[in-house]
């Protein structure tokens, strides 16, 4: 997601700082793993970071285990088996009858929304993004409820909140409300019930259990101020 600059301040608020880097960090871990991801996840670099920045917020999140034994052809494998590969399989061979399902995990918002038609969620997404002149990446470009870009957002909105102020916070606790909760606590459950998800299961614990969190302190926080 390509991101227009907040004009810098020297007021800093370090706890929406951080919080924006746990989202910048959640949402590199949904991407198709590139090798310097896992490096940091094979030496244990990428949890550590983590657990630094959730010691500068006030929220009580608890990390999980985020390092990985794999390889990266396996790591990268993994990441294909869970959130990108599909399966297929004749039914009834007689006939050629088809039977096709996509990924385990789908990685977008709509998958887990059944009572929103998936031009409803990204059109609202769209309108968002658009608000804080935000745009899609032309290079790679994705649907708008892809929850890498859902997560970018979010922490977007939380750099803009430590930088310029609450009405970005007003603004991430609508999003999580609308959108941002629905996919993560989806993703979360599937990721649960899938065997063999290696460090993305930790990721799954943590994109709920933060999201949440964040969610509630924004309420409880917001609420306090009227």
């Amino acid at each position: 997601m390509a991101t227009t600059p907040t004009d810098p301040v020297d007021d800093v608020d370090e706890d929406a700082a951080a919080r924006g880097a746990v989202y910048a960090t959640l949402a590199k871990a949904f991407e198709y793993p590139g090798e310097s991801f896992h490096e940091a996840a094979a030496n244990g670099s990428l949890e550590a970071d983590l657990r630094a920045c959730l010691d500068r917020t006030a929220l009580d999140v608890a990390v999980p285990s985020l390092t990985t034994d794999d390889d990266y052809e396996t790591l990268a494998a993994r990441y294909n088996d869970i959130f990108e590969l599909g399966y297929s399989e004749y039914t009834d061979r007689t006939d050629g009858s088809l039977e096709a399902e996509g990924p385990p995990v789908p990685l977008y918002e709509s998958k887990y929304r059944p009572d929103h038609s998936w031009n409803d969620v990204n059109l609202d997404l769209a309108r968002a993004y658009s608000h804080y002149g935000l745009e899609i990446d032309q290079d790679e470009r994705d649907n708008h409820d892809a929850v890498t870009y859902e997560l970018e957002f979010a922490g977007y909105l939380a750099r803009r909140e430590a930088a310029v102020g609450d009405d970005a916070a007003t603004a991430r606790l609508d999003f999580h409300d609308r959108h941002l909760g629905h996919a993560a606590a989806g993703v979360a459950d599937r990721l649960a019930d899938e065997p063999g998800t290696d460090v993305y299961g930790g990721f799954g614990e943590l994109l709920e259990a933060f999201v949440r969190a964040d969610r509630n302190d924004l309420a409880a926080r917001l609420e306090g101020q009227r």
